[in-house]
């Protein structure tokens, strides 16, 4: 159905009580119409633990793409370059973000890359110098942008790896790689955190009053299944999601209203137009899924009593 509009967002919804407390006053009207008309979808719908490798969007974007959706085993890294119009060479490839890794005696807690400050400069220094290191273990790193590189490797064929969304700001130990499959990974991590306690650049950060880097984390590994999927990517935006992470609920309602008021009331007037829709709300949990299917008489009428609202669906993600 490459001609639906397909409409996925991350973070509809989450269980901390900030998020609870502010839906008690959320009003969404024309998310409330838009599900009054559509049906549940249950091939775009899933639930799985809150500590799962990808992330209930993921999960459904994977799907929606045609890749595979299988925890932790999405290659979006493979599906980066081959978007960025790199040819499909079968390889495993893999995104590597350098980061900071906070150690207390009980929390091992990856600061947001984004704070880093890290600059076009700095990054490429930073993998001229750990770079020989991971060739060693037969893994190429590539320049992609200052937060994010890309890694080409056998060793990333077959590997589950957590998104830097579930262990953004939290302790990475419960998201670590299975240690049989990533040995390798293990070490370069206390490799890396050896050699960059001591060396220069960080003693030049240090004296500009930046953060130290120490550690990388590894994402989004494997190859892309050949012939490459050409399905067309739903809409994802990802305001709700940026004032999840940063736990600001009172920017995740402001998020929530004008997406409502934008792409949510958008979609309801393709859905009143008659034009086929689907939309996908995701929280930590789940996904909920619906689309605009054929309905039988007997679900229309009961849809005029009952219809489907979001305060109904919330508790699926």
């Amino acid at each position: 159905m490459s001609d639906t509009h397909h409409l996925l967002i991350p973070h509809a919804a989450s269980a901390a009580d900030g998020c609870q407390q502010a839906l008690q006053g959320l009003a969404l009207p024309h998310l409330d119409r838009l599900l009054a008309r559509l049906s549940p979808h249950p091939a775009g719908s899933d639930s799985a633990e809150e500590t799962s490798f990808s992330t209930p969007h993921e999960r459904a974007l994977a799907r929606a793409l045609g890749l595979p959706a299988e925890d932790g085993r999405t290659p979006w890294a493979a599906w980066h370059r081959h978007q960025q119009g790199a040819p499909a060479d079968g390889q495993a490839w893999a995104f590597v973000t350098p980061c900071q890794w906070q150690v207390s005696t009980d929390h091992v807690t990856l600061r947001d890359p984004a704070q880093l400050g890290l600059d076009d400069t700095a990054s490429r220094a930073l993998l001229a110098i750990v770079a020989p290191w991971f060739a060693e273990d037969g893994i190429t790193l590539h320049y992609d942008e200052p937060t994010r590189w890309l890694a080409s490797g056998p060793l990333l064929a077959d590997l589950a790896t957590a998104s830097l969304e579930r262990v953004l700001l939290r302790d990475v130990r419960a998201w670590m790689p299975d240690a049989r499959q990533a040995r390798t990974l293990r070490r370069l991590h206390s490799e890396m955190q050896m050699l960059l306690y001591t060396h220069a650049f960080n003693d030049e950060r240090t004296a500009r009053g930046l953060p130290l880097v120490n550690s990388f984390w590894v994402h989004g590994a494997g190859a892309l299944p050949q012939p490459a999927p050409a399905a067309t990517a739903p809409a994802v935006p990802t305001t709700l999601r940026d004032a999840a992470l940063r736990e600001d609920w009172r920017a995740w309602a402001q998020a929530w209203a004008a997406l409502d008021a934008g792409p949510v009331a958008d979609l309801l007037r393709q859905a009143e137009a008659g034009a086929p829709v689907q939309l996908t709300l995701c929280g930590e949990r789940g996904a909920a899924a619906f689309h605009s299917a054929p309905r039988s008489l007997a679900q229309r009428f009961q849809s005029l009593f009952r219809p489907q609202r979001f305060m109904d669906v919330r508790n699926q993600l």
